[in-house]
């Protein structure tokens, strides 16, 4: 049957659709009349072909999409998704962040922030069966979930045991299908170039999500591997990582209307939610999770200065926290603004109508839709804990006491029963991020975020309260910050955790070591342990009863939205997508007409010399002398600097490869629209637009104002 829904669910594209989708590369060929229609030049047979161009072009760095556009490793993306690699190697004395870096040639390349990956992928198996072998419908919620877990470790072991592959086991319409993902892990990953922060973030917060924007947002790594071709560690001996296929920077660019097609790695959608779960994200997630990023960029902000060490060390965490700040309040007025809810009720209507009108269907699918439900409602009950525990983690100095005691705990057992995360394959990354610590903490800053949480802990409902947090930090049902404080105060004074030798030391020392240990961290992450293992056992009970419970209402909605007619693609979950459709602007609302780009003189208009709008004097002058170059659209007069188009996409596409009708890279996507935020729940092909940088600018920036000789040598430029 799974099968059956597969290849029912391809036969269900047609031509008339809206472009909707983000689309595996195995379902592009019978998307062939939509993508000549549009008037792809290339042959779509090539797009479900991860081994040929341009798909084994594109990459992941882990978070964000990137793609190689030379045979020698070079690799483009977001200046924001390298914007950590900048962060990690600046000083107030080396401020990259605000000057930019270029290396003139491979030697003056720097080592990428630890943990900094490229992953190519290579092949991606159907794995359903091999992963749900040996469940059954009377297992209970954890035995699912531990099947099921135990199977993935397995086929990603045998898939890991050459070591130069990180593989995945992928859950594809939330579980109905299992996908494993075999990529080449690139360890040596090495920064090359970035434009200076008043021209990759200008707008800042203040643009983001917006339109019209003027962001260079781009920037550029170089994967290293040994010289046998063999992904390694950081060596001066490793050579550039040699790439088949890369993409072409069209100097050209594309017009209004012209084709246009993504090709990354989106992060997550949630476009078949229920109803219960889209009014509990809208109305109550978003609002308090708002919140506590807002109050915690305050924190950070009260407690550093501008340009101090202190600061730098947040910024990454500042952007991150500010984006989704904003992300969430926008979803939220999104979603007040529109009929997403009254629609998916009505969705959530017809579909039981349709299922009760046939006496099988009703037999099929009635008790999946109860049974969902009534684990949706069980699980909103400790929604508050979830959350609060969630936001603990920007504590640093108590939340790496429990990730090493965590691994001191898992060592202990046989390597394939240990938990993610803890396994030998994940110990490098480990020990990376215990060494990024160095660079990324303040202790001040550390204590007002723990003091703050902690507040928002005493909050909780008192059966979701922890005894050994109270117990440790003394909270009863009324909070004495003070007495608190104080606790903290010692806690910091009498912990060796932030020194980075230290912390490090900790990574190799036994169960028995941290149980002796008097520093006051680790006695917490010991005496919570327990406590915490419980939680987590019963998150898995749950995570299982929603593993058997979920690919059935799924199966229930392809094969109504089959009925309909309507496409049928996986929700976004990291791995390798398509999405395509035209360069254009959009009306959001009456009277509001946005055009699809715009030019090196609206930087001027928005110019005043403050942050974030204070681009380079030199850029100024050269836009005010007409100094366009190569990189000048007739149809404009002027450079291009960012686009529209409608595609379908998300979080994780952050560097994604814009690509015209001949698979050049004519930009990069970075973020949408404000009506495009929603997207993440609800596509509205009239609104929804993603923007990119164009390449023209990308180019422009990099001849005119930063000379980046080497890099446009080195690139092939296409008219």
């Amino acid at each position: 049957m799974r099968k059956l829904l597969l290849t029912l669910s391809l036969l269900c594209i047609s031509s008339s659709l809206a472009d909707e989708g983000m689309w595996q590369p195995h379902q592009l060929p019978a998307l062939n009349e939509r993508l000549m229609e549009l008037g792809l030049q290339i042959d779509p047979e090539n797009l479900s072909s991860l081994d040929k161009f341009p798909m084994s072009a594109v990459v992941s760095l882990g978070g964000c999409s990137a793609s190689f556009v030379s045979p020698n490793g070079l690799v483009v993306t977001n200046h924001h998704c390298v914007y950590g690699s900048i962060q990690y190697n600046s000083s107030p004395d080396n401020n990259l962040l605000v000057d930019g870096f270029l290396a003139h040639n491979m030697e003056e390349e720097i080592r990428a922030a630890p943990g900094s990956r490229v992953y190519v992928t290579e092949e991606v198996t159907d794995v359903t069966d091999k992963t749900k072998a040996g469940i059954s419908d009377d297992m209970s919620g954890f035995d699912r979930y531990q099947t099921i877990e135990n199977n993935r470790k397995a086929i990603i072991a045998d898939c890991e045991s050459s070591g130069m592959h990180r593989c995945g086991v992928s859950s594809f319409h939330q579980g109905l299908e299992y996908f494993l993902i075999k990529r080449l892990e690139i360890r040596d990953v090495r920064l090359v170039y970035v434009p200076a922060t008043s021209i990759g973030k200008y707008g800042g917060d203040i643009d983001n999500w917006q339109w019209p924007r003027h962001t260079g947002d781009f920037g550029f790594y170089r994967a290293y591997v040994d010289r046998n071709g063999m992904p390694a560690d950081y060596s001066e001996d490793n050579v550039p990582y040699q790439s088949n296929n890369f993409l072409e920077v069209s100097r050209a660019g594309i017009e209004n209307g012209d084709f246009v097609m993504g090709v990354g790695y989106p992060g997550s959608t949630n476009r078949y939610r229920t109803v219960a779960e889209i009014e509990n994200q809208f109305t109550w997630f978003y609002p308090n999770a708002r919140q506590m990023r807002e109050d915690i960029v305050s924190i950070i902000e009260e407690n550093t200065a501008p340009g101090s060490q202190a600061r730098l060390a947040y910024e990454n965490t500042v952007a991150s926290l500010n984006n989704y700040a904003k992300n969430y309040q926008s979803m939220v007025e999104s979603y007040d603004r529109s009929d997403f809810i009254d629609r998916s009720r009505q969705f959530e209507s017809d579909l039981s109508d349709w299922i009760n009108s046939n006496d099988d269907r009703s037999n099929r699918y009635s008790r999946s839709v109860l049974q969902l439900n009534a684990l949706i409602e069980e699980n909103q009950h400790s929604k508050e804990r979830s959350l609060v525990n969630s936001y603990m983690s920007y504590a640093t100095l108590p939340t790496t006491a429990q990730r090493l005691y965590r691994l001191a705990i898992e060592r202990q057992k046989p390597d394939a029963e240990r938990e993610p995360g803890y396994q030998e394959r994940d110990l490098r990354r480990f020990s990376q991020s215990m060494q990024s610590i160095s660079r990324r903490y303040d202790e001040t800053v550390d204590k007002a975020i723990l003091s703050y949480m902690l507040r928002q802990y005493a909050n909780l409902p008192e059966q979701q309260r922890s005894q050994s947090l109270d117990s440790f930090y003394q909270i009863s049902n009324t909070f004495d910050q003070g007495r608190v404080n104080q606790i903290i105060e010692e806690s910091y004074s009498q912990s060796s955790l932030a020194d980075e030798a230290s912390r490090m030391a900790w990574i190799e020392r036994s169960a028995e070591e941290f149980e002796a240990s008097d520093d006051p961290f680790i006695q917490y992450a010991v005496a919570s342990h327990n406590e915490r293992m419980t939680l987590e056992q019963a998150g898995k009970e749950q995570s299982g009863l929603f593993q058997h419970w979920r690919p059935q209402y799924m199966e229930a909605v392809i094969a109504y939205n089959r009925s309909l007619g309507q496409p049928i693609y996986a929700d976004a979950n990291s791995s390798l997508r398509v999405t395509f459709g035209r360069v254009q602007g959009n009306e959001p609302k009456d009277g509001l007409v946005n055009l699809p780009f715009t030019t090196l003189e609206g930087i001027l208009g928005k110019d005043t010399g403050l942050d974030p709008f204070n681009a380079p004097q030199k850029q100024l002058d050269l836009i005010r002398s007409r100094e366009y170059g190569a990189y000048e659209l007739s149809s404009l007069g002027s450079v291009p600097v960012n686009f529209l188009a409608d595609l379908d996409i998300t979080g994780g596409n952050s560097g994604t490869a814009a690509m015209n009708s001949k698979a050049q890279l004519v930009g990069l996507l970075f973020d949408g629209v404000y009506e495009s935020i929603i997207g993440d729940w609800d596509f509205d092909q009239a609104k929804n637009r993603a923007i990119a940088v164009d390449s023209r600018y990308m180019l422009w920036v990099m001849e005119y104002m930063d000379h980046a000789t080497n890099l446009l040598e080195e690139m092939i430029i296409v008219d």
